[in-house]
C-alpha cells in the first residue's frame, strides 16, 4: 500500500481512463459492426434473420455474464491482462467462422461470437474500481462503449459501401483492430494499483468467492434485486436502440448515412462523461450513492420527455435519438460508474464492482434475449418505432417505482446501521 503524489496520480488516472478507453473501444469492432447489415430476405426458424443474429450473440454474450460472476470476481488481477487477450482472439475466430459456415447455422458463430466478449467488461473494470478518482475512470470506460457502438456501425456501413459482403464484414472489422487492442491490453496491464488512500477513501477490494458473493447478496437483497430489476430494464432499452439503430432511423424517416451512427453518440458520451464523471467531486459516499439514484431518475424523465416533444412535433428525429440515448444511457452509466461503487464504499463491506456489475448484466442481458425471441416471432418490422416506443414508456414509468423503493430501502438501512452505531 502506497500514497502517490497529486500530480503522479492524476498522470496514472489519464493513463488508465485512456487504455481502458481503448481497450474496450475496440473491443466493440468484434462486437457490433455486424448489426449494420440487414440481411433482408433472410429467416430462422420463422423469424427474420438479423433478430436472430443478434439474439444468438446476446444470448452467448448473457451466458458469459453468469459464467463471469464466478470467474471475473476470482480471477487473479495479474491474469486480467493475458485473459482479455484471449477471448479477443477466440471471438475473432467466431467472426471467421460467421463468414465460412452457411446460413442460418452461422448463427450459432455468433453466440461462440458473444461468448468470450462478455468476459471483457470486467477485466477492464478490475484495473479500475476501488480509488478515489474510480467514476472518472470508469466514466471513460463507458464513454467508450457509447461512441464505439455508433463508430463500429458506422465502420461496417463504411466497409459494405466498399464492396465487403454482409457475412465478412465483421471478420474484416474485427482483423482492423487486432493491432491497435494489443497495445490497450498491454497499458492495461501497466496501470498502478489502488494506494492506501485509494482504500482508505473506497474500501479495499480483493477476489470474492462463492460464500462472499452469497454473504454481500444477502445483506442487501431487497435493494440489490430493485437495482438488478431497474438495470434490466435499461439494459432493454439500451441494448434495443444500439442493435437496431438502423431500423430506427428509417422509421423516423431518416436516410442512413455512415457519419449518422457516430454524431449522435458523440453528444450523448460527452454529456453522460461530464455528469457521470464529476461525481468524483462528492467526498460523502452515502450521499453520492444517493445523488447517483437521482441522476438515474433524471435519465427516466428525459426519456419520457424527448417522447413527449416528438409526439408533439417539437423536434427532429436526431434530437429524439440523442434525447433517448442521454436519458438512457444516464442511469445505465450510473450502475456502472457509481451506484455499486459508492454502495461498496459506503457499507465497507467486502465485494467488488465486477461481481454486482455481472450480477446485474447477467439478467439484464437476459432479459434482452426474452424480448428478442418475443419480437422475432411477433413483431413487425412496419412498426418497429412504435413498437421501440411503447416499450420505453412503459419501462420508464416502472423503472422510477422501482427506483423509489431502491431509496426507501438503502435510507432504512442506513437509519438502521446508524442506531447500531449509536448504541455501542
Amino acid at each position: 500500500m502506497t500514497t502517490t503524489h497529486p500530480r503522479k496520480e492524476l498522470a496514472n488516472a489519464a493513463w488508465a481512463i485512456f487504455a481502458a478507453f481503448g481497450a474496450y473501444f475496440c473491443m466493440y469492432a468484434f462486437r457490433k459492426p455486424f448489426t449494420s447489415g440487414s440481411y433482408t430476405g433472410l429467416t430462422i426458424l420463422g423469424a427474420d434473420m438479423k433478430t436472430m443474429l443478434v439474439t444468438s450473440q446476446v444470448f452467448g454474450y448473457m451466458v458469459s455474464k453468469f459464467l463471469g460472476i464466478k470467474v471475473v470476481s476470482e480471477l487473479p488481477p495479474h491474469r486480467r491482462a493475458v485473459a482479455l487477450l484471449v477471448m479477443i482472439g477466440l471471438a475473432e475466430l467466431a467472426l471467421v467462422g460467421f463468414a465460412i459456415v452457411p446460413a442460418p447455422w452461422n448463427c450459432l458463430c455468433l453466440f461462440l461470437n458473444g461468448l468470450p466478449l462478455g468476459m471483457v467488461f470486467g477485466l477492464v473494470l478490475g484495473f479500475l474500481e476501488g480509488r478515489k478518482l474510480t467514476e472518472a475512470l470508469t466514466a471513460g470506460l463507458c464513454a467508450s462503449f457509447i461512441l464505439a457502438d455508433g463508430v463500429m456501425k458506422s465502420v461496417g456501413t463504411s466497409l459494405l459501401q466498399a464492396g465487403v459482403s454482409e457475412f465478412w464484414m465483421p471478420a474484416f472489422a474485427g482483423a482492423l483492430f487486432m493491432i491497435p487492442i494489443l497495445g490497450f491490453s498491454w497499458m492495461l496491464s501497466r496501470i498502478q494499483p489502488p494506494t492506501s488512500q485509494d482504500m482508505e477513501a473506497r474500501a479495499e477490494r480483493t477476489t470474492l468467492n462463492h460464500v462472499e458473493r452469497k454473504s454481500l447478496f444477502q445483506k442487501y437483497a431487497v435493494g440489490l434485486v430493485l437495482i438488478v430489476f431497474t438495470y434490466l430494464l435499461v439494459t432493454i432499452l439500451r441494448s434495443i436502440r444500439a442493435d437496431f439503430m438502423p431500423e430506427l432511423w428509417k422509421g423516423l424517416g431518416q436516410t442512413i448515412d455512415a457519419k449518422l451512427f457516430t454524431t449522435t453518440e458523440i453528444l450523448v458520451a460527452i454529456g453522460v462523461l461530464v455528469v457521470q464523471g464529476s461525481m468524483v467531486f462528492i467526498r460523502n459516499n452515502r450521499a453520492a450513492f444517493f445523488i447517483s439514484l437521482a441522476t438515474c431518475l433524471i435519465g427516466f424523465i428525459l426519456l419520457m420527455l424527448s417522447l413527449v416533444c416528438w409526439n408533439l412535433g417539437k423536434i427532429t428525429p436526431y434530437l429524439l435519438m440523442v434525447g433517448l440515448g442521454f436519458g438512457l444511457y444516464l442511469p445505465y452509466v450510473a450502475v456502472h460508474t457509481t451506484v455499486f461503487e459508492r454502495l461498496l464504499a459506503m457499507t465497507r463491506d467486502k465485494g467488488t464492482i465486477t461481481y454486482l456489475m455481472y450480477l446485474a448484466d447477467s439478467f439484464g442481458y437476459l432479459g434482452y434475449v426474452a424480448v428478442m425471441l418475443l419480437r422475432g416471432w411477433l413483431g413487425n418490422q412496419e412498426h418497429f418505432k412504435d413498437f421501440y416506443f411503447a416499450l420505453s414508456w412503459w419501462f420508464a414509468i416502472i423503472s422510477i417505482v422501482s427506483l423509489a423503493g431502491v431509496v426507501w430501502f438503502f435510507a432504512r438501512t442506513g437509519h438502521q446501521h446508524s442506531n447500531k452505531a449509536s448504541s455501542v
